[in-house]
């Protein structure tokens, strides 16, 4: 039988799941099962939230917010088909519901159909009262469609509803991020901080555009605040940090990530920054001990091996620099950067063979940078196969048709293959591409520049560019 609400605990959720223990069946009112609802889906509870509404429905089956509640876990899983039958039988029942014009906005949300839920939440907003929620969900429908002025301006609107709503500052700064107006999001993060002066998340925001536009004492005082506001915020020390570094500030900036570390867990990415710092003192035992903790505490951050394999690679340490990039290849074989190093390495090494290879997994992992075709001839030079590094540069001239380096690079290899006439016709296209960098040629290549046929066609270049 059913039990009366006085007879069982007050709080609707507590009495809900004691419910559940039993056989008994209590009774709550539609407004109380809206928020043992509202409760369960906000804490990712799906399963109890389907009990709930199972339940609710069977003591109020005329409840229009209960059954919405049944279509908003229908749309969650899926469900399209069965939510929108539902839909249409509401629509009969109330059609000035601005929920269901959500929950309908949705379903082509799911659907990739963004269009025409920004036209159904716009039709959610007229019928609405509040639509603070509805705002939220339209900027997140044009941040799917790539709007991202439309999106600033939906969570703007959402920051006025509510200052403490730092989900959509969020939002309004990366939209500002995405189209590049740092000076905008200054003035507007400025204005915030204006109505709210002691919100470190907005100080912390802004220092981080002042950081993006070289700006490092405002910067600074902006970090600063945000620490003022919040003494235990990690991320505005982090940042500080980094801004000091810029300063060339090695110390301090050492205290502020060291700081980090000791209000909360220690970080990987800290551990690397203080290393950096160190080694930029010219510390290079306490460098090597943050670089080796780096990698302990994250195996699978590349840049805590780079900074290793660099390390050594910079005191020409080569075989102790390729054991380590060896280590990070191990680890994840398919990262373009760490065969590039690998190549680097190699070819330092002279192991000529082994620098082509990584090379070429390079490549073939997608770096396509400019000096990883140069170098790569200059593997292939050394190799004595010069139609490999001429085969090499085609390759990168399709990336970069109008490159001096590889242009020069490609006569003179030509040259080394015995081929003066194809040498001849990329001279001159090189210097119709570009005469001023034939320095190029010259520094590579001193003894064909000094040959009598170079020397005539530069001088016909000059000639014919008077």
């Amino acid at each position: 039988m059913a039990l009366e609400a006085n007879e069982r605990p007050n709080k609707p959720i507590a009495k809900f799941e004691s419910m559940l223990k039993t056989d008994d069946v209590y009774f709550f009112d539609a407004e109380d099962f809206e928020d043992i609802i509202h409760h369960y889906l906000n804490h990712g509870k799906i399963a109890l939230a389907k009990k709930a509404i199972k339940i609710s429905l069977r003591q109020h089956p005329d409840s229009i917010a209960l059954k919405l509640l049944d279509v908003e876990v229908l749309v969650f899983e899926n469900n399209l088909d069965r939510a929108e039958e539902l839909l249409d039988k509401l629509q009969l029942l109330d059609s000035s519901n601005e929920e269901i014009f959500i929950q309908r906005a949705n379903i082509y949300s799911k659907k990739d159909n963004h269009e025409a839920a920004v036209k159904l939440l716009k039709r959610a907003l007229e019928l609405s009262d509040d639509g603070y929620d509805i705002h939220s969900l339209l900027g997140m429908e044009y941040l799917f469609m790539d709007d991202f002025k439309l999106a600033k301006e939906s969570f703007m609107r959402c920051v006025d509803f509510d200052d403490q709503d730092y989900s959509s500052l969020y939002n309004v700064i990366y939209c500002f991020d995405f189209l590049e107006d740092f000076e905008g999001a200054i003035i507007y993060l400025n204005e915030y901080l204006d109505r709210n002066p002691y919100c470190e998340v907005a100080w912390h925001q802004l220092g981080k555009q002042y950081y993006a536009k070289h700006m490092y004492k405002e910067a600074l005082t902006a970090f600063d605040f945000a620490i003022i506001s919040d003494d235990s915020f990690i991320g505005a020390y982090f940042e500080k940090g980094k801004v000091l570094e810029k300063l060339g500030k090695y110390s301090e900036a050492i205290e502020n990530y060291e700081t980090t570390i000791q209000i909360e867990d220690p970080t990987s990415h800290a551990y690397l920054r203080i290393g950096k710092c160190y080694e930029h003192l010219g510390n290079d035992e306490m460098a090597k001990y943050y670089y080796y903790q780096t990698v302990h505490e994250d195996p699978l951050l590349d840049k805590g091996w780079l900074a290793i394999t660099d390390f050594y690679y910079s005191k020409e340490d080569f075989d102790k620099a390729l054991y380590y990039i060896n280590k990070a290849l191990n680890i994840d074989g398919e990262n373009p950067t760490y065969w590039k190093k690998s190549a680097g390495i190699n070819a330092s090494l002279k192991n000529y063979d082994q620098a082509d290879f990584s090379f070429k997994q390079a490549v073939e992992l997608g770096n396509y940078e400019l000096d990883t075709w140069l170098h790569w001839a200059d593997v292939a030079r050394c190799n004595k196969d010069y139609e490999a590094g001429i085969h090499i540069l085609s390759q990168g001239l399709e990336f970069y048709p109008d490159s001096a380096e590889i242009q020069y690079k490609t006569v003179g290899l030509h040259l080394l293959a015995n081929d003066k006439i194809n040498a001849r016709i990329r001279l001159m296209d090189a210097l119709k591409i570009n005469s001023g960098k034939i320095h190029l040629f010259e520094e590579e290549f001193p003894d064909y520049f000094k040959t009598e046929w170079a020397q005539n066609i530069i001088a016909n270049n000059k000639r014919a560019s008077r």
